[in-house]
């Protein structure tokens, strides 16, 4: 994004879609609340060194990033999956995914830890889209999150959380800015049920404040001004002016259906424009399109 000298920025914008076989309700609150998800694929991927074991672990050609497939010739599902596979003073064969490649290696391990840091599928924050009170269904993001690999993650278990910002990267010409934000508690708030091209759905049973608004249809919205909210600072969900130029159709295969122009000056002050992880919702008119 590209911030011009008369403080415009343009930024395009998904709109988040139901999942498919949902029904369509005819009044949702938009969101704009930040969130935490975590999306489980049935992957373990190394995370991290305990510094006293790294110098070893690389040695023996393991790496941040590699996804761990098998433990001494069994599937690898869970980091509890090693733990049962470790025996002190025995080697530990591992099979590992880095990018398209995999290879073997074999680590000793010296006690009951490996020393590796592992996480399980992909975890990081996100803005909600939309709510629906009648059901607790929500939607968040409006893309799709994608592995390793670059294909749509096939989620088999997910949570959601309360999150927090913590900063705000400011975008630049060439560098898109971004949203850093923590997990605020450990109680998961919810579970998440899809990840799909438009977006990251879910069910939360704890409800979002705001004021349900009627549902437009896809062919009701027109350029002009709108309203986007999101949360960009300690201050929560605030709303911000953008204008629609551009509406595209619904056929584009990147799922891409607005063309916006930020208008507000406290956004453009704040973040440079949209940037990533804001997952912007808006409305206008008291209508609002999921």
């Amino acid at each position: 994004m590209k911030k011009l000298t008369i403080g415009i920025v343009l930024a395009m914008l998904l709109i988040t879609v139901f999942p498919m076989g949902a029904a369509a309700a005819e009044t949702l609150i938009p969101g704009g609340q930040l969130i935490g998800l975590e999306l489980q694929d049935g992957s373990v991927t190394v995370a991290g060194f305990e510094p006293s074991c790294s110098e070893t672990l690389q040695k023996a050609g393991l790496a941040v990033g590699d996804r761990i497939l098998q433990a001494n010739g069994k599937k690898v599902t869970d980091a509890l999956d090693i733990r049962r596979a470790l025996t002190p003073g025995k080697p530990l064969r591992l099979l590992v995914q880095r990018g398209a490649d995999t290879h073997s290696l074999e680590l000793t391990p010296t006690g009951d830890r490996l020393g590796v840091y592992l996480r399980r599928g992909i975890t990081g924050v996100g803005t909600v889209s939309w709510y629906d009170p009648a059901t607790g269904n929500f939607g968040t993001l409006g893309h799709g999150v994608n592995d390793c690999n670059g294909n749509l993650l096939s989620l088999t278990a997910g949570n959601a959380y309360a999150a927090r910002i913590l900063t705000v990267k400011k975008g630049s010409a060439g560098q898109p800015g971004q949203l850093m934000g923590g997990i605020a508690s450990q109680e998961p708030l919810g579970i998440l049920t899809a990840n799909t091209t438009r977006g990251v759905f879910g069910i939360t049973k704890e409800p979002f404040p705001g004021q349900p608004l009627p549902v437009a249809a896809s062919d009701q919205i027109h350029t002009g001004q709108a309203v986007i909210r999101s949360t960009v600072g300690e201050t929560g969900v605030q709303e911000y002016s953008v204008e629609i130029l551009k509406i595209y159709p619904k056929s584009r295969e990147n799922g891409r259906n607005l063309l916006l122009k930020v208008t507000d000056p406290d956004l453009l002050d704040a973040t440079g424009g949209i940037v990533q992880g804001m997952g912007v919702s808006y409305n206008k008119d008291n209508q609002w399109n999921p």
